[in-house]
């Protein structure tokens, strides 16, 4: 892409910030310019946080019913997977999926509990509970 032609949309998901990019200059040659968003990349990026939303309430419903452990509603509720949380905490999936069943989860060492806090930026009082949240009320948004 030319660099006069890299989008300037002020996309809002980029929060008044720039992302660099490689574009080609006058001469031909790739230069690094900033860029404030287009629209496309705005409309797939909330497509892609509607989806963790809408897993994240999903998955709440499921802790609710204490079907899951809380660490599967945090995983969703911080934009993640488990493959991004297993890579975090640097366990096999198999062992992280293991510790979303609740009876698993009670059990868990204080060790464990810390290096799932860490990876996903909670507390271990945070993790080991679920916020009260209003689904009907978001659900009415939509």
């Amino acid at each position: 892409m030319e660099a006069k032609k890299v989008p300037q949309d002020q996309s809002s998901t980029y929060a008044n910030n720039v992302k660099a990019m490689y574009a080609t200059n006058e001469t031909g040659e790739y230069s690094v310019v900033t860029s404030s968003g287009w629209e496309a990349e705005e409309l797939v990026t909330k497509q892609a946080l509607n989806e963790f939303e809408r897993q994240a309430h999903a998955a709440y419903e499921l802790v609710k019913k204490g079907q899951k452990s809380p660490l599967y509603y945090h995983m969703f509720a911080q934009r993640m997977d488990l493959m991004v949380l297993a890579q975090s905490v640097g366990w096999f999936q198999w062992r992280v999926k293991r510790h979303m069943i609740p009876k698993v989860f009670a059990k868990l060492s204080a060790n464990k509990l810390h290096k799932y806090s860490e990876a996903l930026g909670i507390s271990i009082e945070q993790l080991s509970t679920l916020p009260e949240l209003n689904l009907e009320e978001n659900n009415h948004d939509q």
